[in-house]
C-alpha cells in the first residue's frame, strides 16, 4: 500500500549492492574450502564451521538473486504482473527436479522455495511501488 510501511516490505530507490560486492566481503581472504563431505568433519565444531561457510555462500547467492528481483520490478510495466502463478509453479518444478538430482529432501526444498518466492514477490512489489 503506498504511504504505509510494514516490517515485511522495504522501499528501495534502486537495486541494492549485492553482498559479494560489498566492502566487507572485499576485505575477506579467499573463501575457506569446505570439507569434501559431511563425513570429513570429525567434530561438531568442524561441522558447525562447514555449515557457517555454506550459510555465507547461500547469503551471497540470495543477495545476487535479490538484484534480479529488483531488476524485474523495474522492467515490469504492470504491478499485476509481479505475481505470476504459472511462473511460480514452473520455478517450483525446476527446483524440485534439481533437488531430487542433488539429494535434497523435497520436504526441505519445496517449502523453502515457496517461502523464498513469496518473500521475493513482496520485495518486488515494494520495489515496483517505488518506481517513478
Amino acid at each position: 500500500m503506498p504511504g504505509k510501511t510494514s516490517p515485511l516490505y522495504v522501499k528501495i530507490a534502486r537495486a541494492t549492492t549485492p553482498a559479494y560486492n560489498s566492502a566487507a566481503m572485499q576485505n575477506d581472504a579467499t573463501p575457506k574450502p569446505l570439507p569434501r563431505q559431511a563425513e570429513d568433519c570429525a567434530t561438531m565444531a568442524e561441522l558447525r564451521i562447514a555449515i557457517d561457510l555454506l550459510d555465507a555462500r547461500l547469503v551471497g547467492l540470495l543477495a545476487q538473486r535479490q538484484t534480479y528481483i529488483e531488476r524485474a520490478a523495474l522492467l515490469k510495466q504492470d504491478r499485476a504482473a509481479v505475481r505470476d502463478e504459472a511462473r511460480i509453479e514452473d520455478v517450483i518444478a525446476k527446483v524440485m527436479a534439481a533437488a531430487s538430482a542433488a539429494g535434497l529432501s523435497p520436504a526441505i526444498a519445496e517449502p523453502v522455495w515457496r517461502l523464498l518466492i513469496e518473500c521475493s514477490i513482496a520485495h518486488e512489489l515494494a520495489a515496483f511501488d517505488t518506481k517513478e
